[in-house]
């Protein structure tokens, strides 16, 4: 009796298995078939709503391949099967899901969306690679392999998007990288200014850049005495911004906004490498001697395409900013330099002593904790001087919308980080004595101070006393070019600089 129970036991367990395996077999066929579903580019269309992403697709070189394949929207935005495919797959569909439900996509900044930024955490080079595994193809050009052998070399720190940003989705103003020349400068209807500004006395004036259309505003800013740094209790505050101390300066000049383009261009067509004269052997001419030698042309279009005119200059070396101010000096007699990191703080501050130069503190606006950096806008005081993350739509702005501080300077906090004079050193304000007249930072160092925050930056980092510096490395890791730009930068679009100028013997001073 035993026997038979326990055989019959046996059976009802081994109809068990095979029913669990049977369904086993089929859960994992109907899965299979299921992610194999929505895997599609038909699928994806269904959450996918932004206006241009199927046509830029089918107009790029992943559509319509020298092979005769399409390259489908998986093969790049998900890492490829067994290199946690499925992990990235419920985890992107549960986003795109959530937004398609709860989220009007017009709403959307897709042009942001579009940027290095963005694409860099939505697409994956494991995909890329798993493609394209022969990195030196007999028909790749002499550009190409140097730009591949220096991707070779730094794969840690590389994406190929870096260079490749647009392959997946075509964009018609997009231009891969290479060297460009992008134009002149000033409206060449308008005369030409034959001198610069005559400046007898400590007031705001126009300068006027001879041989050219170009004039922008410079404001006199009252020496005197203020606190640099910021107090232990501000909110959001670093350590390299104190401790505070007392320091004085002299009166300067100091320009309205940042460099614009049609300044910076004046520079450009005037001195750019390839723009002077040269004898047959490629060097300069005896003409060409005391000249100033500018930028050569950048590597991909410098002003990423959000526009030239007042908007200001960006991805310039600390090199070219230099020697703008150099040309500036000597073709209007005047002399024109980067602020030092005391004489920015004082003008930005306009006479006050609090985080900003408006009403408010930090944590007023909005943005603490998990849902205020998410859906946090700021509010009206902060978008009315400040052009930050909150309000910039990811890229620079034109100063037209922007109200000016105490002393007349437009974008001091936000826009574009500006460059100072000075080396940077976290404990700079430690060995700074009280009464100190005219700081000048430290002696020697090896990056420089940037102040102001820019449209990339959160709300703590626009504060008045925020400081933060420049990284040589990091900000040229994608040009390939052998050697390197020493003009441009590869990988910072968010820098900036803004002139001033010594009040003394050239401008009127006794």
């Amino acid at each position: 009796m035993l026997k038979r129970f326990g055989n019959y036991l046996r059976k009802k367990l081994l109809l068990v298995i095979l029913i669990g395996f049977v369904i086993g077999i089929t859960a994992t066929v109907f899965s299979h078939k299921a992610i194999e579903a929505t895997s599609t580019p038909e699928s994806c269309e269904m959450c996918h709503v932004h206006p241009h992403v199927t046509e830029s697709w089918k107009l790029s070189v992943h559509y319509d391949t020298r092979v005769g394949i399409h390259i489908g929207c998986v093969e790049c935005h998900l890492p490829p099967k067994g290199q946690g495919f499925l992990k990235e797959k419920i985890k992107a569909s549960s986003k795109d899901l959530y937004g398609y439900i709860f989220k009007d996509s017009a709403d959307f900044n897709w042009e942001a969306k579009s940027t290095l930024e963005h694409a860099q955490h939505f697409v994956f080079k494991e995909s890329c690679i798993n493609c394209h595994q022969n990195l030196f193809p007999l028909t790749l050009t002499k550009d190409g392999q140097d730009a591949h052998l220096y991707y070779s070399q730094n794969e840690e720190e590389l994406r190929c998007i870096n260079c490749h940003l647009n392959v997946g989705h075509y964009d018609p103003n997009a231009m891969h990288a290479k060297n460009v020349d992008f134009g002149g400068s000033g409206d060449e209807s308008k005369e030409k200014y034959t001198e610069a500004a005559t400046v007898n006395s400590h007031d705001n004036y126009i300068e006027t850049i001879p041989g050219t259309t170009i004039a922008f505003n410079m404001k006199a800013i009252p020496g005197g005495s203020f606190k640099l740094g910021s107090p232990e209790g501000e909110q959001m505050r670093k350590a390299d911004e104190g401790p505070q101390k007392t320091v004085n300066v002299s009166s300067f000049f100091m320009a309205e906004i940042e460099v614009s383009w049609d300044e910076y261009l004046a520079f450009y067509s005037a001195t750019a490498a390839e723009g002077r004269s040269t004898d047959t052997e490629g060097t300069r001419t005896e003409a060409d001697v005391d000249a100033i030698s500018g930028p050569t042309p950048p590597y991909g279009q410098p002003d990423q395409n959000w526009g030239l005119g007042t908007r200001p200059a960006i991805t310039m070396s600390y090199r070219s900013v230099e020697t703008y101010v150099k040309w500036l000096s000597q073709v209007t007699g005047k002399t024109y330099r980067l602020p030092t990191e005391a004489e920015w703080e004082y003008a930005a501050r306009g006479g006050t002593e609090t985080p900003f130069f408006f009403e408010g503190n930090p944590k007023d606006f909005g943005e603490q904790g998990f849902f205020g950096k998410l859906f946090g806008k700021g509010s009206d005081s902060v978008n009315s001087y400040v052009v930050y993350d909150k309000n910039s739509g990811l890229r620079t702005a034109e100063p037209e919308g922007i109200e000016a501080n105490p002393f007349g300077l437009k974008n001091m906090l936000g826009n574009v980080a500006e460059y100072t004079a000075d080396w940077y050193a976290e404990d700079a304000y430690a060995t700074l004595q009280d009464g100190t007249t005219d700081p000048k930072g430290p002696a020697s160092g090896e990056e420089h101070v940037i102040r102001g925050g820019s449209f990339k930056s959160e709300i703590g980092e626009v504060r008045s006393a925020a400081r933060a510096h420049t990284e040589s490395k990091a900000w040229m890791k994608t040009d390939p070019q052998m050697p390197k730009s020493i003009w441009w930068l590869s990988d910072c679009n968010f820098v900036s600089f803004r002139v001033v100028c010594e009040f003394d013997e050239k401008t009127g001073k006794n």
